[in-house]
């Protein structure tokens, strides 16, 4: 996947809509910080304020294999940190640029051009441990507090400065919100080594190979000056990054011996970065990557060709995947999606129920059961699907709709256009979220439907006042 310019622009001006929204969001005179600094708790109301904007400008991806993995090992990571404050919790960002970074109040974004980018899992934990080290070091509070910033706006504000990274970040930072404060918005030299140290603290505690983080971090310099792309802050701003590596790899030196040759099983971050290359990645370079014979490579062309709609190949691709590994879960949850957007019901329903046989926590193999079985007139078990899977991924747009559809053919109407606002919302569609959310208020009269629909209403509220401000 190339990392053209256009793309960083982009990115820019996305984290230029979080800034100007930061600083309408909150008035300055009800969200004062007088004198005692930032604290853990205005650290976690930045976190979810930071995290709604990013939600309603960028998409995230909430592929089960896919979020799932990235929180395995954030949380291997979390256990080797002395105990904190924050529910950790992590994002993979639908992006190609090679990225990650973590704002107070423990919430960490991976970029799919990361993962898709990297060679092995503890290179991604190498990075993951960078980021979570800033967050439990404080560092961004703790520059803010210096910089004596007084409000919550002004204050998420400087995070999305962090979090835009390089020049671009600084430059916005600077139009925002004046150069005097913007030169505080980038982590120092002294917060970078720190986050390396304690990070390769962490990586280690987990039990990860610790060269991992030197190696992520090659891969990053290789890749940024390859493509010329948007890479983390930590290596842009700073050009002494062979310094710092060179730091690490004497640190990683003086480390036992049964520590420097600890090896680390790949398979779940393969898994991984075969669906972000075969779902996102350019359509040739995954094809050329899927080339070589083995289950995955052939899942993954048969998903790259159904995207070019090269239906019979797809077809023979998957066969093969289903030949090499037929009880393969993801093998037959990308197979069963396939024959059921192919319109092959039969062999869908035989695919998908297999899957969810070996992967009860599948929700996306769930939610096109879901969608299958409604389609055949079984709608009792229909619901029961499409509430599980919403019990996993409570903002996802698609499946807020489908189930929906589904009970508005039900005659359930009210909660079909509770469910139709939620999918609006989700998808920032401002002007069906308000429509949708017109019918609902207008059917919700009873005790029972007043608390359903009291929930939609905070959501709304949440996302309402964020669009009002744009």
């Amino acid at each position: 996947m190339p990392f053209h310019s256009p793309l960083c622009r982009r990115l820019s001006i996305v984290f230029l809509t979080l800034f100007l929204t930061a600083q309408l969001l909150i008035p300055y005179s009800s969200q004062a910080f007088l004198f005692g600094g930032v604290s853990i708790k205005d650290e976690k109301e930045m976190g979810h304020k930071f995290d709604l904007m990013l939600r309603s400008s960028m998409g995230i991806v909430d592929d089960p294999e896919v979020r799932q993995y990235v929180d395995h090992v954030l949380r291997r990571l979390v256990k080797a940190t002395s105990p904190q404050p924050f529910e950790f919790k992590a994002s993979v960002v639908l992006h190609n640029s090679l990225n990650a970074f973590a704002v107070p109040g423990g919430f960490v974004y991976i970029f799919t051009g990361l993962i898709m980018h990297l060679n092995k899992e503890e290179e991604l934990a190498g990075v993951l441990a960078h980021e979570l080290a800033h967050v439990t070091q404080r560092h961004v509070a703790s520059r803010l507090e210096r910089a004596q910033f007084l409000t919550l706006g002004s204050l998420l504000l400087a995070i999305a400065g962090v979090a835009a990274g390089g020049p671009g970040g600084s430059t916005i930072a600077a139009g925002a919100i004046g150069a005097g404060q913007s030169a505080m918005l980038n982590y120092s030299r002294m917060d970078e080594t720190e986050a390396d140290q304690i990070g390769l603290q962490y990586l280690v505690a987990a039990g990860y190979p610790p060269v991992g983080m030197i190696d992520g971090f090659k891969v990053l310099r290789q890749k940024s000056r390859i493509n010329g792309g948007n890479v983390p802050t930590y290596l842009s701003t700073h050009p002494a990054i062979g310094d710092r590596i060179n730091g690490l790899a004497a640190r990683i030196q003086g480390m036992d011996k049964s520590v420097l040759q600890r090896t680390q099983d790949n398979t779940r971050f393969v898994r991984v970065q075969t669906l972000l290359w075969a779902r996102y990645g350019d359509s040739q370079a995954a094809l050329q990557r899927f080339a070589h014979k083995g289950a995955l490579s052939s899942m993954g062309r048969g998903i790259v060709l159904a995207r070019l709609n090269r239906v019979n190949e797809a077809n023979k691709a998957f066969d093969e995947a289903l030949a090499i590994a037929p009880s393969d879960p993801l093998v037959l949850r990308e197979a069963g999606i396939f024959h059921y957007r192919k319109g092959d019901m039969n062999r869908s329903e035989a695919l998908l129920d297999a899957a969810l046989r070996h992967d009860t926590h599948d929700y996306m193999a769930a939610f096109f059961y879901a969608r299958l079985l409604d389609d055949s007139g079984r709608h009792t078990r229909a619901f029961d699907h499409y509430k599980e899977v919403l019990r996993h991924v409570p903002e996802d747009s698609e499946v807020h709709e489908a189930f929906a559809r589904a009970l508005g053919k039900a005659g359930d109407t009210l909660n079909a256009y509770i469910h139709m606002t939620y999918s609006s919302l989700y998808a920032n569609d401002k002007k069906q979220t308000e429509r949708y959310f017109s019918k609902a208020k207008a059917l919700a009269g009873h005790a029972a439907d007043r608390r359903t629909f009291q929930r939609l209403e905070n959501a709304y509220k949440d996302r309402k006042e964020i669009w009002e401000k744009h």
